[in-house]
């Protein structure tokens, strides 16, 4: 049986990778107690290949950024299925979302990069998908990565 989250993302044609191995000294996700669960930085990673590489701003359009961050979020969510034994429903609130961007220090559009993920965590979620968010500029990320996000969800 498909769950109500797997289903939303199935009408919005999503269906999440198998998550993204670390590729350093620590783990993909890990919970805070029986109902905090955090989940590592991640890239815009598709089946092994970052997608967006290079500066916000410069070598990457506003467009693309967004589209990073909404890439992002899936990899952030692949981990979140990994962590709930397959159970999106599991997922009671979107608590908050983390996200980096690769940009000079002219770039101001931060914000409207990062919507990219917020935009899709609502509409996956609905509701409990409204979450608190820091958006910070960086001057680089593994691999070049355009952006990383992270997330804390509360679950059951």
């Amino acid at each position: 049986m498909t769950g109500q989250i797997e289903g939303r993302l199935a009408t919005l044609g999503i269906t999440l990778p198998t998550p993204a191995a670390p590729i350093a000294n620590y783990v993909g996700f890990n919970f805070a107690g029986p109902n905090l669960l955090v989940v590592s930085g991640q890239i815009p990673l598709q089946e092994g290949k970052i997608l967006f590489t290079g500066k916000v701003g410069a070598q990457v359009s506003l467009e693309d950024a967004r589209a990073a961050a909404r890439l992002c979020l899936i990899n952030v969510l692949a981990q979140v299925k990994a962590a709930l034994g397959g159970d999106l429903d599991r997922v009671q609130k979107v608590v908050r979302l983390g996200g980096f961007i690769a940009a000079g220090p002219d770039f101001t559009q931060h914000a409207q990069v990062m919507n990219g993920a917020s935009d899709l965590a609502v509409e996956v979620f609905g509701d409990i998908g409204r979450h608190a968010r820091s958006t910070i500029g960086v001057p680089s990320l593994p691999g070049d990565a355009a952006v990383e996000v992270e997330g804390m969800f509360e679950v059951l």
